[in-house]
């Protein structure tokens, strides 16, 4: 995996206690996607900013997909019903987080270390195995972004 030590401890520690408490998950998982959009180089303080700047990204190279265009503020938003207690306004309870929201976190959050750090690794190896080959047989490089 080839996901930040300090990403992949917050993300397994929200997957151990989202059984237990999907609130303290669905928190984690906040902190997660904070911390993959700041090592991503969107250092605004506030979360709900960073993912603004994410989903204005003109910078083709760091455009996210559709998919997660549409799912990455719900992690947001879970997270600020386990941090910050808010009430539904019509029965004036406190909005739970429930365990399936919880773990649609958790899935937004894999697909988040997938876009961020998988393909991105796997791609660069696969085109480093290519290069090598094309190296060996006299030919040059394949083109793109190089290894």
């Amino acid at each position: 995996m080839h996901v930040p030590a300090a990403l992949k401890e917050d993300y397994f520690e929200a997957c151990a206690v989202l059984a237990v408490s999907p609130k303290a998950s669905a928190a984690l998982s906040r902190r997660c996607l904070q911390g993959i959009l700041t090592k991503e180089g969107y250092n605004k303080k506030d979360l709900v900013k960073q993912i603004n700047d994410l989903l204005d990204e003109r910078d083709l190279t760091k455009s996210i997909p559709l998919n997660l265009r549409t799912t990455i503020d719900a992690v947001r938003h879970f997270g600020n019903f386990s941090a910050h207690p808010l009430n539904d306004v019509t029965t004036l309870q406190v909005i739970p987080v429930e365990a399936e929201e919880a773990e649609w976190c958790l899935e937004v959050i894999e697909e988040c270390f997938e876009h961020f750090y998988e393909r991105p690794a796997l791609a660069l190896e696969r085109k480093a195995a290519l290069d090598e080959k094309l190296l060996r047989a006299g030919k040059p490089l394949s083109k793109g972004r190089p290894a």
